[in-house]
């Protein structure tokens, strides 16, 4: 039983719940449940088999366990199958749409008999929902937003998923017979946020093997394609995968060609045309000659550019860049000291304080800077400032027996006048401060800049966390100035953060050229709620490489003594 299968029904028996206007503590407790579940390091069956699902705060050993029990040994609830029987399959598409959650779901289907998307559009196109007390036209306004935004994103997933996917496709592939070179090309290896399919190349002894394999794959949902050269499937979790086999003479342009991005391809063409020479998937060619290429790196040369990485293969400079100087020395995974922005279960994380630093720990990393939610945030269970001083000692307890070097810190909700969460008498005797926007979106473009501004102002304010508040595939970023935003900060010395959590990676790598020109510095966040959220920083890393930065253009790559000035400085 895969973990995130198990994740999505005790959402969905949640989600059922509610609909049924069951106990909320029952509801919450599903929810919770799915929350501990998801966040830890250890797949299902791991845990399990080694008798560790019980010892779980939130699961321990009733009716929940008993129903993972269930799925883990016949891939069924029987639970869920009942409750699913009581509404429309379609209705529960309806969660997707952002900002409509179980109680207005369940007011449309009663009161408007609304039982899918199709259905909600039609009705708030003619003004159906308008005309429903507890409804109106602002709502149906929001409503019909969402399902456009919802549209827009159809057919779209996460890099963190599609990484994900690729990584077990290529792990599955790699134990076939003759497999001689594979690798994932396309927007994956791009390293783009958002990707629309999976690419995989490979070279083998024999295509027929591969191919059949590959259509044969058993997290496979039906083949779309099988063919001699290019084979395609649709994956169970609705992404499109295609295999391509090539000739390892062929190999390396190939990997070239379906890297992409298209726009990028079709400029080094065209420079390439000036060289006389014809790069396509099958290989290089001047002058009607194969040219040996044994790397990517020989494309590049053979038209007089300096090797560009993959992240950077956009057409948004590079191509320029590399015609006279090399490419920047991108940051990496393993230049990545210490991280900040994590949160425990004092707030809205799933484990304890203990537990995430000693996580942190064992991945390798020299600090780590806590940041539980502040008292604002009733939501996530906000430190008030005795809580705060209670986790204080905490970290001084854990500190003594840890080699690990923490900081204090908090993420301050930047209140709608731009004020921090707490007094500066209290923001003083913490280490850092994240600073981040939880409410009032909506805020015209000056405004929400201001707002950010005047918290800058702030002397002990560190980090601007996920600087535009977007989640993707599911909400668009607040509007705001960014000219102004990045002149605010360099003015103040706040560092710009690049959220590495898969569903914001924000701020947006298309952004990052700028921060960098400013010398505004960044620090790759994990915002980690869990002990897994602690990973998530690869994907932070790929925005900054994507985004063309440099070791020296991210604070925490700095060692536990040079961090500790650098977070001393505005004090």
């Amino acid at each position: 039983m895969d973990t995130d299968h198990a994740v999505s029904i005790l959402k969905q028996i949640a989600v059922l719940l509610e609909l049924r206007q069951e106990n909320r503590f029952k509801i919450l407790a599903f929810e919770n449940a799915a929350r501990i579940l998801e966040g830890q390091s250890a797949d299902l069956n791991t845990l399990i088999t080694s008798g560790a699902l019980e010892t779980l705060k939130g699961i321990g050993k009733g009716h929940i366990a008993r129903i993972l029990h269930e799925l883990y040994e016949t891939g069924k609830c029987l639970e869920y199958e009942k409750l699913t029987k009581e509404f429309p399959p379609t209705l529960f598409d309806l969660f997707h749409i952002p900002g409509l959650g179980s109680k207005r779901i369940q007011l449309l289907y009663d009161k408007l008999k609304i039982k899918s998307i199709q259905e909600l559009q039609e009705a708030c196109e003619r003004n159906r929902l308008a005309k429903v007390k507890t409804l109106g036209a602002k709502t149906q306004e929001n409503i019909l937003r969402g399902i456009r935004q919802l549209q827009k994103s159809a057919g779209q997933f996460l890099i963190s998923k599609a990484r994900e996917e690729s990584g077990r496709m290529l792990a599955y592939l790699k134990r076939q017979p003759g497999v001689l070179k594979i690798e994932a090309a396309g927007s994956v290896r791009r390293f783009k946020e958002v990707v629309h399919d999976i690419d995989i190349l490979v070279t083998a002894k024999d295509n027929a093997v591969i191919h059949r394999a590959f259509v044969h794959y058993p997290e496979a949902s039906h083949v779309v394609a099988s063919g001699e050269t290019k084979s395609t499937i649709l994956l169970q979790s609705g992404m499109p995968c295609d295999l391509r086999t090539v000739r390892e003479t062929e190999f390396p342009t190939a990997l070239y060609y379906f890297t992409g991005s298209k726009d990028h391809n079709v400029a080094v063409r065209t420079l390439a045309k000036k060289h006389h020479i014809k790069i396509n998937e099958y290989g290089v060619f001047k002058n009607g000659r194969r040219m040996p290429v044994r790397e990517e790196a020989d494309i590049f040369k053979a038209v007089g550019l300096r090797p560009i990485p993959p992240e950077l293969r956009e057409n948004d400079g590079e191509i320029e860049w590399a015609m006279k100087r090399d490419i920047p020395q991108l940051v990496r995974s393993e230049d990545i000291r210490g991280i900040f922005h994590v949160h425990s279960d004092a707030s809205d994380g799933t484990a304890p304080l203990r537990k995430m630093i000693a996580y942190a720990e064992e991945l390798g990393y020299e600090y780590v800077g806590i940041s539980d939610h502040s008292q604002s945030a009733h939501y996530a269970h906000g430190l008030e400032p005795s809580r705060l001083r209670k986790q204080w000692k905490e970290i001084e307890s854990i500190q003594k027996f840890s080699k690990i070097r923490i900081f204090r810190g908090v993420e301050s909700d930047i209140l709608p006048d731009g004020r921090l969460d707490y007094p500066d008498s209290i923001l003083a005797q913490l280490d850092f401060v994240i600073g981040s926007i939880h409410s009032k979106f909506n805020l015209p473009a000056a405004q929400m800049t201001e707002r950010i501004e005047r918290a800058m102002e702030n002397k002990y304010l560190t980090f601007l966390g996920h600087p535009t508040g977007r989640l993707l595939l599911q909400r668009a970023g607040y509007e705001v100035d960014f000219v102004r935003l990045f002149d605010a900060a360099k003015k103040n010395g706040v560092v710009m953060e690049v959220n590495a959590h898969p569903s914001r990676l924000d701020l947006d790598w298309r952004h990052l050229r700028a921060v960098k020109e400013k010398g505004v510095l960044v620090s790759i966040n994990p915002d980690a709620h869990s002990l897994g959220g602690l990973q998530d920083v690869v994907y932070g890393v790929g925005i900054a490489r994507k985004g063309w930065l440099e070791k020296k253009d991210v604070v925490n790559t700095l060692s536990p003594s040079q961090i500790e000035k650098f977070l001393a400085r505005r004090k």
